[in-house]
């Protein structure tokens, strides 16, 4: 099995597994392969090292290695405050996005007639998802009905792998 790193044609990196390079090569020729934030299927791999695990045996660092390691312990927090890394927003948004599905019920498209049976109390309140056109939205603002239009991607539909 190998692990890819993939990058869409956006920008967002993830891995996929394959049995081969021939395999990967096949299912993205074929348009198989989407990117799990946006469903593109422009779908580039990027350069990876192989990891060889040749003994168990581990050099000692060296006197500089330490000195260093030392000096970024003491390093003032200024170096913690950097921001998270693009890898690390998005997977903190896809973590966002798996709990939002998982905690509201999927009403599918008939997310503005809930929206208002909920807003004016002829169902019982609880967290909704579905689809809405933008004059649906439009109409649900002006009747004082919040919502918010979330990409969601197609992969989360079901397992993600």
């Amino acid at each position: 099995m190998k692990v890819l790193d993939l990058r869409c044609d956006k920008g967002h990196g993830f891995e996929g597994w394959f049995g081969s390079d021939e395999d990967f090569m096949s299912q993205n020729g074929r348009g198989l392969i989407e990117c799990p934030m946006c469903a593109d299927k422009l779908i580039t791999r990027l350069p990876s090292a192989p990891r060889l695990n040749l003994s168990g045996a581990r050099a000692a660092p060296s006197p500089a290695a330490s000195a260093a390691a030392s000096a970024a312990d003491l390093a003032p927090a200024a170096t913690a405050a950097k921001p998270p890394a693009a890898p690390d927003l998005q997977a903190a948004w896809l973590a966002g996005v798996r709990h939002l599905m998982a905690n509201t019920e999927d009403v599918g498209p008939r997310f503005a007639e809930e929206a208002r049976r909920i807003h004016y109390g002829e169902t019982p309140q609880r967290g909704i998802r579905g689809q809405a056109t933008p004059d649906e939205r439009s109409a649900l603002q002006d009747e004082g009905i919040e919502t918010l239009a979330l990409p969601v991607p197609r992969g989360l539909d079901g397992p993600l792998q």
